[in-house]
């Protein structure tokens, strides 16, 4: 057994590596930079002084993106150094772009005895599970130095190494290249599904079907006053018209079809309850804005309210209604999905409008995908308010939204064909991500396969990894020397030592 492996704390766990290779600790091939965070006086988002990296937040996909900087640093990485989170997460790495401080969230790994950049990033990123693994706290995950120090790692001969860094360079261009393509299509089914919205109520989805119908369909302005009339009767003295539209700034409409508003073809616009639910699942389930997700209603991370409830039939969802996002972010403020019958019976929350329209004159898929539509974006952009940093449209307002009344066969095909194209999208993208997913394990496989050595061939007339390590400990004990020979030495000196494998 090799001096360096006799060394290692575990040995019986460790796989038997091609000629020439040697198993070590990581504190041999490198010297480790442990962070340590300074006074919060001492930085700043001015860019005074160093870049001031703290952990996998401020990470990318190869160097970090600097969010603070610090003009009185306690521990820095220099250009080049592999910089890896030390605490929640435990394990993902990225290089050092220039000389930075680093907080105690992060370590340096620099290499050591012609060690490069690249070589030790790639073996770190291939141990990253297994690092992960051995995070421990009560708090958060977190490594100790003297572990991260102590992990047994792989060491090729130095020719090999290089030979390593440029197959897995070779190899991660065409992924990624893969990988980008992928990632562009992704965007491309975003624009198309918007694509399918707008075309949609432009009337170009249904434009073949309603030229075959038209003899056939009775105008929507026919319905629409079918609709008021109905409503003065129902309402009688507490009838309340609403403001009158003017459709002078809106969009031209296919023939046979007028503008009105939600609130004409609503029979009802709720808020939902402020109850507070629980995690208990034996009651009703009470679904909140985190379950409208890109149109549709996703029933995760679900609360509940008990069975006996007094208010429960106040708040229950009936198919057909439409639940609003009322108040989040600017972005998912106004998303919308349908309640459908196919879902458990289900309640909804205060943040969520329910919008349950007649039926007899519109469909609530038609709504719902016209909210969600570029023209609907606009509406929702131009009557939010912001409250305590958060976007809101009342019931008020939305009342007053414009959207298209087709003829209600029509509305009927429209959401046909929309659910139609957008099913197309769907599979598309789950066959985009599955890909992905796929890129994520050959990358993962391909630096398993070069760090068990099967990545490229050995070549017996390489300097095995033993000379190398025998190299760095020489270069190591000098270094020692020199600094106890040196004015105020003695410090320098037992760091070095610290160092020593």
């Amino acid at each position: 057994m090799s001096q360096a492996v006799s060394q290692l704390s575990d040995t019986q766990n460790l796989a038997v590596l091609p000629h020439g290779w040697v198993w070590t600790r990581l504190e041999a091939i490198a010297e480790i930079i442990l962070g340590q965070s300074p006074p919060s006086s001492t930085y700043n988002e001015n860019g005074n002084g160093l870049p001031f990296y703290q952990g996998k937040l401020e990470f990318g996909d190869m160097y970090p993106i600097p969010q603070k900087w610090c003009i009185a640093p306690r521990k820095i990485a220099e250009k080049g150094d592999v910089l890896i989170s030390v605490r929640a997460p435990v394990g993902p790495t990225n290089v050092c772009p220039e000389r930075s401080c680093i907080g105690r969230g992060l370590a340096g790994i620099r290499g050591l005895g012609e060690i490069e950049t690249l070589f030790m990033l790639y073996l770190m990123r291939a141990l990253e599970n297994f690092i992960a693994g051995k995070g421990t706290g009560t708090t958060f995950n977190a490594i100790t130095g003297d572990r991260l120090k102590g992990f047994a790692v792989p060491l090729p001969p130095l020719p090999e190494q290089h030979s390593i860094v440029a197959k897995i360079e070779e190899l991660f261009t065409k992924l990624d290249a893969g990988v980008d393509a992928l990632k562009k299509i992704k965007k491309q089914l975003k624009r198309y599904r918007q694509a399918v919205l707008r075309d949609a109520f432009q009337g170009k989805l249904t434009q073949e079907w309603r030229e075959a119908h038209k003899h056939e369909l009775e105008p929507a302005s026919a319905v629409l006053e079918r609709i008021q009339e109905q409503r003065r009767e129902n309402a009688k003295a507490k009838y309340k018209e609403l403001l009158p539209l003017d459709a002078s700034d809106l969009a031209e409409l296919p023939e046979g079809w007028v503008w009105t508003r939600v609130g004409l073809i609503s029979e009802m616009i709720q808020y939902g309850t402020s109850e507070k639910a629980r995690k208990d699942a034996s009651g009703i389930p009470i679904l909140r804005m985190g379950n409208i997700q890109d149109g549709k209603l996703v029933l995760e991370h679900l609360k509940y309210l008990p069975k006996d409830w007094p208010q429960l039939n106040d708040f229950i969802l009936r198919d057909g209604d439409v639940l609003f996002n009322r108040t989040n972010s600017a972005e998912l403020v106004g998303k919308t999905a349908v309640y459908k019958h196919y879902h458990p019976a289900a309640l909804f929350a205060s943040y969520l409008i329910r919008i349950r329209v007649n039926e007899e004159a519109y469909d609530p898929g038609v709504l719902s995908f016209f909210i969600n539509s570029f023209y609907g974006r606009q509406f929702i952009a131009s009557v939010v308010s912001q409250q305590v940093g958060q976007a809101n449209v009342n019931g008020t307002k939305l009342a007053l939204m414009p959207i298209p009344l087709p003829p209600l066969p029509e509305q009927h095909k429209i959401v046909e064909e929309i659910e139609r194209c957008l099913s197309i999208a769907d599979e598309i993208e789950k066959a985009v991500d599955q890909s992905l997913k796929q890129a994520g394990r050959l990358r993962r496989s391909i630096l398993k396969r070069a760090f068990e050595g099967k990545l490229v061939p050995q070549d017996p007339n390489d300097e095995p990894a033993e000379k190398l390590l025998e190299r760095i400990k020489e270069e190591r004990a000098r270094q020692q020397t020199e600094a106890k020979n040196t004015k105020g030495g003695k410090g320098k000196a037992l760091d070095q030592a610290r160092l020593l494998p």
